[in-house]
């Protein structure tokens, strides 16, 4: 934890920087919000919004122990995550990622993981209650990634709920700065199983192997503790910047076979970090930590830059392609 409190020592002036850089006005935000609550981009989970915008980029670095299959290494990612809405409640979204792995015995790969695209619907919305629900879809298009990473030859389809709910209405105004955010789906795989034949080393002949491919329940939460709500609905306690647009956020990403295999333990991981938010940009910082036992235990860190394109852009490439406005 002293490395991660290190980092957000370091992260503080550049975060200041970028808020100069972005030109960022003292009113109100316009991306994100349910009545009086923002709702910023999470990193580790999907946020409930429709809405135009890019990440870009977010990297990570994890480390993995060694196993039977492998040795112990590190994992670089650097993705790219673009979404745009086709109507004000309707929106599409999509991503990929590069990846880089380098192992303690010097080898190293590259490549990049399979493209998913995404495609979400919001439902319901709450102004007074602070609440939001949506539905969406994604596709992890299989065999679209690099061979060499050994992607998935078939495709996953991953139906998902989106929620975000704030707690202004609480009676303690220390607590009504809080907020929740959270998925719920199941990854469904195009093939239950994936047949493959290789010839045994041992007797040199041909030996196939089946591997069973898991339908999975994937759950994702964010506990968010918002600066600028405390600032503006409840209390100014004369912060300036860039903590008055500082977001201190814990998420939890968590999966969990549910058929087809012996082994149905959760795994995921614990990411405790802070958000700041403009208008027209956000810079995410968190540490990556593994849930338990079964998930490993190299820690790691996830860094963001994303750009909120409906408010960059308003007239143009941020407007709905169908608008009801117009």
């Amino acid at each position: 934890m002293q490395r991660l409190f290190s980092r957000a020592g370091i992260a503080a002036p550049i975060l200041s920087c970028v808020a100069v850089i972005a030109g960022c006005p003292g009113g109100a935000l316009a991306h994100g919000f349910v009545g009086q609550r923002f709702f910023p981009a999470t990193l580790a989970t999907d946020d409930p919004f429709v809405a135009d915008e890019l990440s870009l980029p977010t990297v990570s670095v994890t480390h993995s122990e060694a196993s039977a299959d492998a040795p112990a290494g590190k994992q670089t990612a650097v993705s790219i995550d673009v979404s745009k809405r086709i109507t004000d409640d309707l929106g599409i979204s999509f991503g990929s990622a590069w990846n880089r792995f380098h192992f303690a015995d010097g080898t190293r790969t590259t490549g990049f993981d399979n493209s998913e695209l995404g495609l979400k619907y919001q439902f319901y919305r709450n102004e007074a209650a602070e609440a939001l629900v949506s539905a969406g879809i994604s596709w992890e298009i299989g065999g679209s990634g690099s061979r060499s990473l050994g992607v998935d030859r078939f495709s996953t389809y991953t139906p998902t709920i989106f929620f975000g709910k704030g707690f202004g209405n609480l009676p303690v105004d220390a607590l009504r700065p809080l907020a929740v955010t959270g998925t719920a789906g199941l990854a469904i795989p195009s093939r239950s199983s994936t047949t493959t034949t290789a010839v045994d080393p041992d007797t040199g002949l041909p030996a196939t192997q089946v591997q069973r491919n898991p339908d999975v329940l994937r759950l994702g939460l964010s506990l968010q503790y918002s600066i600028p709500y405390l600032q503006s609905m409840v209390k100014d306690t004369g912060l300036g910047a860039p903590w008055n647009r500082m977001i201190p956020v814990v998420e939890i990403a968590a999966a969990r076979p549910v058929n087809r295999v012996e082994d149905r333990s959760w795994t995921g991981t614990v990411n405790p970090g802070v958000l700041w938010v403009g208008q027209k940009v956000q810079v995410g910082l968190e540490a990556v930590l593994p849930m338990n036992h079964a998930s490993g235990r190299g820690v790691g860190w996830l860094v963001q830059l994303h750009f909120f394109l409906d408010d960059i852009f308003p007239n143009t490439i941020g407007r709905p392609l169908i608008s009801a406005s117009r």
